[in-house]
Order: C-alpha cells, then structure tokens, then sequence
C-alpha cells in the first residue's frame, strides 16, 4: 500500500520528512475522561477523551487502538505557541445527560481566545469528529492558526506507520496506514498546509515550538513513529470540522473521510444524540444515588460503549492502558482484551438495568468462546484468540451464574445453554477446589472468593440440569457443591492469625496448594505464598495467614453466608485494620496487604512493582455487605461518585496518600492504573439496583436456600471426601464415603485388610464431569482403605496403590 492510486494526488511539498524513525512510541495517559461511540453497530469506531483531548481511537474492533492522541496547536506567527492540553485550562460537560456526546471549553493563559470542542463519531461510520469553535479577542483572531496534531499508531503500534499528503476532491488531506488499515485526516474547510514527520525529530510540535511558525511541509513519512499534521486559518474559519477516518484500504478511509464531511455537523450530532436517547438508562435507580443519577446514567453508557460491534456481546475489561505513558509497542494487551470476570459484571449490571437483550448477547458471545474442556481463557481478543493462558475457576463458575440469572428471569429466549452450563460445572468439577490463579490473577490456591464463585456455579448448573430431568447430574453437582462448602473455612482461615491481635480465626487472601495438590510450587515455602509485584529490595514471600483481602464477602453475596457470620464479621476487623483507607470522599479498601500492583510510593508509575492503591469497585463490594447486613449504604455510594472523574469515569485505583501535584496524583482521586474500569461502573449499577430493591442484587436464590440457613438448620450433610488423580488425599475421618472423580470411565479395585480381601466398583457416568466410584466406611472402622484405578476403555491400570488412613470422626 505505499502507492496511492491514480485518483489521489500525492503533495510532495518539501519532499521525505528527516529523523527516520523517530523515538521509541509510547501510549498516552490511561486517565479517560470519557469512553464514546455511536450507538448504532454500523459505526465500528470507539475514541476516548483525557486532558480536554482526544486520546486512542479504537477500529475496527473495540480492543484494536489506531491512534496514541490529537490535540490541537495554536500560534499567532510571531508572539505565542499553546499547547492545548499544556498551557489550556479547560471545562469539561456532556452535551446531552444520555449520549456520550463531549463538549470541551478551553481558553488560553491570558484568556484572549476560547477553543470551544465538541466530540462525537459519526453516527454510521468509523468517522470521529471534532467540531471546533474559536472566539476571542479579534487582533489575536485575525492572526491565529490552528494546527491539529495526530499520532497514529496503527494496528496497535506507534513503530512502522507511514502518510502522505495528499489532495482529493481539491482539498488537502493527510493518509497514513500500516498493513491493510488507513487513516485519512482532514477538516471541513479543507488544510492550507500539512506534514507528516517523524515524532521527536521533523513532527509539527518540533517545527512550531522552534519559532512559532510552520516552516516544514513534508509530503511524507514512512516506516516510522510519526506525526501528521494540518494547517486551518482561524481568520477565515472560525467554526471548523475535522474528522478522522478509517478503512480497510486508502479508498475506504478516504471516502468515508469525504463522505461525512459531506454532511453538515449539526445533523449528524442530532443523530448520535438521538440515537443514544433510545437507550436510556433506567431513572428508577436515580432514586439511589446521591448525585440525581449523574453517574447512574454515565456508568450505564460506558458499560454499553465498551461491547464490540463486530463480535456482538463482547465487553472488554476497559479502554485504557494502564500506565499507558509509560508503555510502548510491547504491550499489546492493556486492559482491551474481554476477562469473562469482569463481562459476566457488565452482562449483570445491564441485567439491573433491565437490558435482559444485552445480557444474552452476552451470554451467547461467550457460548461461542468456551473452550472444548468448559474453560475460558484468562482473557482473550474479541475474536476469541487467547492472551494469557492461566486457570481461574471463576472465570468458568461466573457465566454459569450469568446463565442462571437469565434463565430465572425469562431472559434465554430460545438459547439453550443445557450444554453450554454442563461443559463449564464439568471443568470446575476436574480442578475446584485448587484454582491456578485466584481473582487477582496472581497465585494458586484455594480462595475464598473464587471458592464462592464455584460452589455457586455448581448450584446453578444442578437448578438447571435437574429443570432438564438430568437429576443424577444434578444430585452429583450439589454434592460436590456441599464438599466445597463444607470445607471452605477449613482450607482457608487461619486459626493462629499475626493481622490483628484480638482476631486470631479469619478468612486468609488464599492458602496456597499442599504438594499433593495441584498447581504446587516447590520453589515456595510451604505454606507461604510468593508476591509478584515486589520491589527489588522488598520481601516477596509471605505466610498465608500474614495476607488478607475482603474476597470472602462473595460469600455473603451470593448467600453462602449470612452476613452475621462470625467469622465474616471478625474477618472485617481484620480487613480494615490492614486495607481501609479513610479519604476525603469516604472510606475505600486495597486489595490485600503487601500488594505491589498499583502507582509507585512517589508517584511515578508502575513498571513491574509498585504499591497497591485502593480500589472503589472494594468499595461497593463492601456496600453489598453491609446492605446484606442492614446498614446504610448511603456514605458508600457518595464515596462512589467522589471517586469518579469530571466526565464520570471510575478508575480501578485511587491515589491514597497526601497530594503529589507535580506526579497529578491527589488524594482520592484517579491513580495511573484503568480509567475507566468497567467492573467498577458495572458493581456501581448493581448497588444502585440492590438498594433500590432492597435486597443484593447478585444474591442467588438457590444458594442461599441451601446454605445460608446454617449447618444446625440444613436438611442435608456432607458425608464426602472426594479423590482425584490431580489432587491426592491421605486419610479420611471414618464414616465419610470416598468419591473417586475421574474424566473417563473406571473400575476401583480396593481393600480394608490388606488385600486379603479384594473388592471392586464399576464408575458411574454423569456426562460431562466424568464418572466417580463410591466406597463407604463405618464410623467404627480404622485401618485404611487401600486401592488402585483400571481404566477399561484404555486397558490401562494406575500403576500403583494408593493408601487412605482412617482417622477417627
């Protein structure tokens, strides 16, 4: 594509820009101020606003950004040289209250002119446009120039872009590409003069910071990190449009380029306005809020702008990277990429909203990305194609919750998700209780939180495969739902705990596999869990008991426990004393003590080890628990919009120590991490909803009938303790059964004297999960029970003996 065709007059003007390839590319603040894009799916681009500027544009995808930013330079020629988003102050506001429609006031230093900006795509291409007005001081406007100043980085990357200058039509524009994808740049009114440069060396920022005047019109720049830039006399065009444009190929982007500069700006924002006011958000959850709905209506667009068009249903984690400043080329993920964690809370959130279409969308997307075992990746493009590769067994559990919730509310239409719940409980059944990766994403274990989130996908898939009359499997589900349950604060409290003198039995962060557990490190001590985020001259391992977070309230959430649970309770004092943080908007968590993921003591950026900040998402997860528990929640949902941006977005950290202006860092306010984070828009929706309702939102009815009552109160007990290849045992309390799990079909051949006598059990299938085998003790019996595994479809025996003590009950 480095010809263009004969159609398109390339301007040579003064020929190859200099300083090939220009510096090292960098991405720009993840700080959003706003996340926009047309409503309509035909409009493939997303844009997203910091600093009163326009920042990664996304096309064709959602989690493919084109563009590091464009701002807009001004100069008189002679006595001044502004950088907007350096030397402008600005006001920023929405247009209208339900479109993310963006209108940015800016003024100079001695405030004798006014850049007024307004934001929208074009509501049926991939067309973002700028309108902009100038108004002011008419001897500083008669000489004023404007100079918008773009840096594409295209196909996810600042290094190997080229442009040209060029003229179609008869007006001077400016093409850039790599690989298939162009940009075209251009304005209304047409460019008097353009370049294209090498960022750092020949870009328009180096040519008019020199002298306050454009002396360089290159005609090109190719193969590099460049800039591209364009000439507009305010003298003769006070109000302008310019728009930037994309396409498979130079035709496309050119033609859509024309094609809505062809339209005036005022039709095509009546469209996008109009088009987002036929999905409002819900005025009924206003009533919740302490900000008349503000952030209510904010967050429900950007859960809704952050669903991909092509591949319908998929939401992705955040339109931001994290630290963005500070990362080049090589991080080709950021925070665009779908966790099915974090979409199962935005389908969940819009489910609140009363979105039950979107929802499914939802639901169905991930059907299609379920892998052939029932698992998802960790996280993945929206295409499905995998990025990190680690097991989360909540990232299985949650949308076999998402599909419960549909299912009870109507919402399936004619999906059947029978299968779909079936292959994902079978996963959690072959590797829960041990999850490779916790919701941290950091260390393997048994956790607090995703051991919720299993128990109650396994209780969601029994309620929907016993509606389909497979009532075996669902008997075999709850069962080992029960086991989990039964021993969840066994494996994951500590009895001897060093946080909080008065508090020795609390729910730990995770305790880390035994070595006959799955996922063991031996490089670990045993018992102690390793920190990745760590500086180099900090402590990385740590013992379990020495690390807390708040995960154990999903249980709480979804009706596992009561919020008057002792050990809940006294787990809190525990969470509080190491991880609330009290700011000037209200009180706020971090994810668990020691946590090195988050901006530097400093306040320079994460770059591998930094300290963790506090997360409001924390915040509202709290909020649940105390609504479960009775208490006003209202002190939590002002926190909330305190925490949020002056467009509204929620970031994933809030900076929770005293001010660093020089760094931009103020107390309570957005860190250098994601903004904005969906999950946390998403767990703000939900409270609005559950306060609204009265009750959690994201409480499973079928969870907490079975469990919240109590052990003294419940109809059933769990008499199981449950085998596997992958996760060996070594005795049994006496009077238990001994459930051996395995993928395939078995015979268990087994003794209790020895071998002298020899008795044997042929596996029973359940479907997905596998087949299991049963041997049943006596509470008098001793001794052990002594066994091996044939497997007849493969003719094939274990190979050993595997020994189980029995202890007494």
């Amino acid at each position: 594509m480095s010809d263009l065709a004969a159609s398109y007059l390339w301007l040579d003007d003064q020929g190859p820009a200099f300083g090939s390839p220009g510096l090292k590319p960098r991405w720009t603040s993840s700080r959003k101020d706003s996340v926009s894009t047309a409503y309509a799916a035909s409009s493939r681009v997303w844009f997203t606003l910091s600093h009163g500027t326009l920042n990664e544009i996304y096309y064709p995808t959602i989690d493919r950004p084109q563009t590091r930013d464009m701002e807009l330079l001004f100069t008189d020629g002679e006595t001044f040289f502004h950088e907007e988003k350096r030397n402008f102050t600005y006001d920023f506001q929405y247009i209208d209250p339900h479109a993310p429609a963006v209108r940015v006031s800016g003024s100079d230093p001695q405030g004798r002119y006014t850049v007024t900006k307004e934001f929208i795509s074009d509501p049926h291409h991939p067309v973002v446009l700028m309108n902009v007005k100038v108004t002011g001081d008419e001897a500083v406007l008669s000489r004023l120039k404007c100079y918008p100043l773009l840096a594409p980085h295209l196909n996810g990357g600042g290094a190997g872009n080229s442009a040209r200058s060029i003229e179609v039509a008869g007006q001077r524009a400016i093409l850039a590409w790599k690989g298939n994808t162009s940009l075209a740049l251009g304005a209304d009114c047409g460019f008097t003069r353009s370049s294209c440069g090498y960022v750092g060396t020949s870009d328009g920022y180096q040519d008019l910071a020199s002298d306050m005047k454009m002396d360089w019109q290159f005609g090109q720049a190719l193969d590099g990190n460049i800039a591209l830039m364009g000439e507009i006399d305010v003298a003769s065009h006070r109000e302008f449009t310019i728009a930037i444009a994309f396409g498979d190929g130079h035709h496309a982007a050119l033609a859509g380029l024309m094609q809505t500069l062809s339209t005036p700006y005022n039709e095509h924002l009546e469209r996008f306005i109009a088009q987002w006011n036929r999905a409002a958000s819900p005025d009924e959850l206003a009533a919740a809020s302490t900000d008349d709905g503000r952030l209510m209506r904010i967050s429900h667009r950007i859960v809704l702008t952050h669903e991909d068009k092509t591949f319908s249903g998929a939401f992705i984690a955040s339109a931001s990277i994290p630290w963005g400043a500070s990362k080049g080329d090589d991080d080709l993920g950021g925070y665009h990429l779908v966790w099915t964690r974090d979409m199962v809370q935005s389908a969940s959130a819009l489910l609140a909203c009363g979105r039950t279409d979107t929802a499914r969308r939802a639901l169905v997307y991930l059907a299609c990305t379920q892998r052939p075992d029932g698992s998802f990746a960790q996280n993945f493009w929206v295409d499905g194609t995998p990025y990190w590769t680690g097991i989360q067994l909540d990232e299985v559990a949650f949308p076999i919750i998402l599909a419960w919730r549909l299912w009870k509310v109507g919402g399936l239409g004619d999906f059947d998700v029978f299968h779909f719940v079936e292959n994902a409980a079978a996963f959690l059944v072959r590797y829960a209780p041990v999850t490779q990766q916790e919701r941290w994403e950091e260390n393997a274990g048994y956790s607090p939180s995703t051991l919720a989130a299993v128990i109650s996908g396994l209780i969601c898939a029994a309620d929907i495969a016993r509606a389909h009359q497979s009532v075996e499997l669902a008997s075999f589900l709850e069962t080992y739902a029960d086991w989990i349950e039964a021993n969840l604060d066994t494996w994951t409290t500590t009895d001897d705990g060093v946080l909080l003198p008065d508090v020795k039995r609390h729910y730990m962060r995770i305790r880390p596999p035994a070595p006959e557990d799955p996922f063991y490190n031996p490089q670990i001590p045993i018992g102690s869990i390793h920190l990745s985020n760590r500086g180099p001259d900090e402590r990385f391992d740590f013992a379990a008991r020495e690390v807390i977070d708040a995960g154990f309230l999903e249980l709480v959430r979804y009706g596992i426990r009561r919020a008057d649970d002792p050990l809940i309770v006294d787990s809190l004092k525990v969470v509080d004393h190491c991880l609330k943080i009290e700011t000037p908007y209200g009180p706020c968590w971090r994810r668990y003590n020691h946590d090195g993921y988050g901006q530097k003591k400093d306040g320079g950026p994460y770059d591998g080890y930094g300290q963790g900040r506090a997360w409001p998402l924390l915040g509202g997860e709290r909020a649940h628990y105390e609504l479960a528990a009775g208490h006003d929640v209202k002190p939590f949902i002002r926190a909330y919009e305190g925490f949020s941006s002056v467009g509204g977005m929620l970031p994933e950290q809030v900076w929770d120590y005293a001010d660093i202006p020089s760094e931009g860092m103020y107390f309570g306010k957005s860190a250098g991490s994601a903004q904005p984070l969906v999950w946390a828009h998403a767990e703000y929706l939900k409270l609005l909803r559950s306060v609204v309702d009265g009750r959690v939102f994201d409480r499973i009815s079928a969870v907490e009938d079975r469990y919240a009552k109590g052990p003294e109160q419940r109809s059933f007990k769990s008499l199981i303790e449950v085998y596997q290849t992958t996760r060996a045992i070594s005795s049994i309390p006496a009077g238990l059964m001994l459930r051996i799990l395995d993928p395939v079909a078995f015979r268990v051949v087994y003794t209790f004297d020895n071998w002298a006598t020899t008795l044997h059990a042929e596996s029973r299938a359940v479907g997905y999960p596998g087949s299991y085998a049963d041997i049943f003790t006596a509470p008098e019996q001793r001794g052990s029970i002594i066994f091996t595994l044939y497997w007849p479809g493969e003719d094939r025996w274990l190979g050993r003996n595997v020994e189980v003590a029995l202890t007494p009950p």
